[in-house]
């Protein structure tokens, strides 16, 4: 039986973060993957730029939000406010920046959005120095089995429960279908949501007319999630030009709609050196199985490497690895600009590892090489313990991770 509610990973690092730092938390991340709701459970002094009264406050700029929150009266403990959807403020960064070096020592900042807060907009005055970054993913396995992290970067294999799991997958990480896990109302949130994203997102933050041939592009990503962006080929089927694609797809980008990977190529001879993959940030709208359960573990190794980056673990990177011989492993995570694992996934039951694991972990001198099977049961063990190809459960792997 699936939980009524969830906690989250961030709630705990964020609780931290307010007490020793004093810059602003910029918190990114796809439309309802549950923002608003993480936020509010450190303030109520929230104001949200779809408000009209809210708006019209920010229009008056920062001395009227000091005056809304009394920061200017004697408080024992310095308030927390969070400003929601602010980016698509085209002044935004103009005014955190007066809003920040004016009242950062009576308030502690907290600010939300669903395009990428730290480049979609390139003008205006520099943030340098005045915030840090945390992308808030959809929830993994890892959240669902215990939201609790212990300080480092690989946690203690746990068990999900199958109908959890089932449920994850089925209807994708987005807290509301997940706990509701009801088939007719998730095809209602996930329609209404597109809808939302296609019309409300992209007319308030850019500048693109042509809204329908957009949501043809989007639905044929939901077809070449995993593959290679080949752009000339999506150009001829919405007939636009090649630059419209690539403008577009970083549109898209930016509104957490899906990513990219690039190749790994640093000692790869004959690497396919341009072509990155594409992926979507929800799975559950993936009919084709392999392409999926692929994407699936992209998401989650993707939150891994965000969630390593904005805690200041080092750098951490997602790639994947293929040759002109069409030898291909599906993933590759770097650390500090090196390799470390390597995951390549299987839906099927087969027990015989890849060829291309065994090829590619000596050519990179990964330190782990995991062919993920969506077949086997759960094992209580590390993963991160074996330094040969090793057959590893789904369900395992991804709970070691975030």
């Amino acid at each position: 039986m699936l939980t009524k509610f969830i906690n989250r990973s961030y709630e705990s690092v964020l609780k931290k973060y307010l007490v020793e730092n004093r810059q602003m938390i910029f918190i990114a991340g796809p439309r309802q993957v549950g923002k608003t709701t993480l936020c509010k459970k450190f303030s109520t002094n929230y104001i949200n730029w779809d408000n009209q009264n809210h708006r019209q406050i920010i229009l008056e700029g920062p001395d009227a939000i000091a005056e809304t929150f009394g920061l200017n009266v004697l408080k024992e403990n310095q308030r927390v406010i969070v400003f929601d959807k602010i980016h698509k403020y085209s002044k935004w960064k103009n005014f955190l920046k007066g809003f920040f070096d004016s009242y950062a020592s009576q308030t502690k900042i907290i600010v939300t959005g669903s395009s990428k807060l730290d480049i979609y907009q390139k003008g205006g005055d520099s943030l340098m120095g005045r915030y840090f970054l945390y992308r808030l993913h959809p929830l993994s396995v890892r959240e669902i089995v215990n939201s609790t992290l212990d300080e480092c970067t690989i946690q203690k294999a746990k068990l999900i429960l199958p109908d959890s799991f089932n449920a994850l997958y089925q209807f994708g990480g987005y807290p509301e279908p997940f706990l509701k896990a009801k088939t007719r109302f998730f095809n209602q949130w996930r329609r209404l949501r597109n809808q939302q994203l296609l019309s409300e997102d992209v007319r308030d933050l850019t500048q693109i007319q042509e809204i329908n041939q957009l949501e043809i592009l989007s639905n044929l990503l939901i077809q070449q999630a995993g593959q290679l962006i080949n752009y000339s080929n999506l150009a001829q089927k919405i007939n636009v030009s090649v630059d419209s694609i690539r403008r577009w797809l970083k549109v898209l980008e930016s509104l957490y709609y899906c990513f990219t990977i690039s190749p790994w190529t640093f000692k790869v001879s004959r690497s396919l050196l341009k072509q990155p993959k594409i992926y979507l940030w929800d799975w559950s709208i993936i009919k084709d199985k392999g392409a999926k359960a692929e994407n699936f573990v992209a998401l989650h190794l993707l939150k891994a490497v965000h969630w390593w980056i904005d805690n200041g673990y080092g750098e951490y990177r997602l790639h994947f690895l293929r040759d002109k011989e069409k030898r291909e492993v599906d993933f590759l995570v770097s650390r500090d600009n090196q390799p470390w694992f390597l995951v390549e996934v299987k839906t099927g039951s087969s027990r015989k590892v890849s060829k291309s694991l065994y090829h590619f972990q000596e050519l990179t001198q990964c330190k782990h090489a995991f062919q993920v099977s969506f077949s086997e049961d759960f094992v209580d063990a590390d993963c991160f313990s074996m330094d040969k190809p090793t057959i590893v459960p789904i369900t395992t792997l991804m709970s070691q991770l975030v």
